[in-house]
């Protein structure tokens, strides 16, 4: 049995160039499919945030019409009703990373607002990279690796790694790029990592060594079974 931290989002919100906040949080399915199959194989998990603060779901993200249907929108908010871990959540900062077997960041709007530039998660991130520990993201939970930046270098620790991402192409379909301050693809790729992109919507993972990257909600049931690859 294994020990994975869930690093998630705390902001409600995600601020427009125009300054308007955007009501976002977590992406539902991005944690609950990934939960659901690492406690299946017996993991546990814990769940940190910037401040310890509940992070918040985007309630779009348990509308049907994000999950494929009633149904598939059910089982989504039943899932969350059994993340417990949700209600009590460790500060980023006080995180033991020695504590851990891998860690995982789910996506949602909301880390554009705060982990792209929380300091303490970029550090995690860093010394999770230079460990060799498994690490898993998906979707806007990209954004994160942005602020893992060394300070005497001023260089991405994650340059020239590979990874997939929510892509400037998905922002535009989904109607909030023109409206955005910056997109997730283009920024990654000016902080030097290769952003490899699939098809609009459909799954795509990607493994560079120990990080393992997913596009968007699809990739999410993927990028966790490759992930307990990773654990063995």
């Amino acid at each position: 049995m294994s020990k994975i931290l869930f690093v998630m989002t705390g902001a409600d919100h995600w601020t427009l160039a125009d300054g308007t906040k955007h009501p976002t949080g977590y992406w539902a399915e991005e944690a609950v499919t990934p939960y659901r199959i690492l406690r299946g194989a017996g993991h546990d998990i814990t769940v940190a945030t910037p401040g310890g603060v509940v992070p918040p779901v985007d309630r779009g993200s348990l509308e049907p019409g994000a999950n494929g249907g009633a149904e598939q929108a059910r089982e989504v908010a039943d899932g969350l009703a059994v993340m417990t871990e949700l209600d009590h959540p460790l500060a980023v900062a006080d995180v033991d990373l020695d504590d851990y077997d891998a860690v995982f960041y789910p996506g949602g709007h909301g880390p554009m607002e705060d982990l792209a530039r929380d300091a303490d998660s970029g550090r995690l991130l860093t010394r999770a990279l230079a460990t060799g520990k498994p690490l898993a993201v998906v979707c806007h939970g990209a954004a994160a690796l942005l602020a893992a930046v060394d300070p005497a270098t001023g260089r991405n620790a994650f340059a020239g790694r590979r990874v997939a991402a929510f892509t400037d192409e998905e922002e535009t379909l989904a109607g909030l790029a023109d409206r955005a301050e910056w997109l997730l693809q283009t920024r990654l790729t000016e902080a030097g990592l290769t952003v490899d992109a699939g098809a609009p919507w459909a799954p795509h993972v990607v493994v560079d060594g120990r990080l393992v990257t997913g596009q968007n909600p699809a990739s999410s049931a993927s990028l966790a079974q490759e992930l307990l690859q990773q654990l063995g």
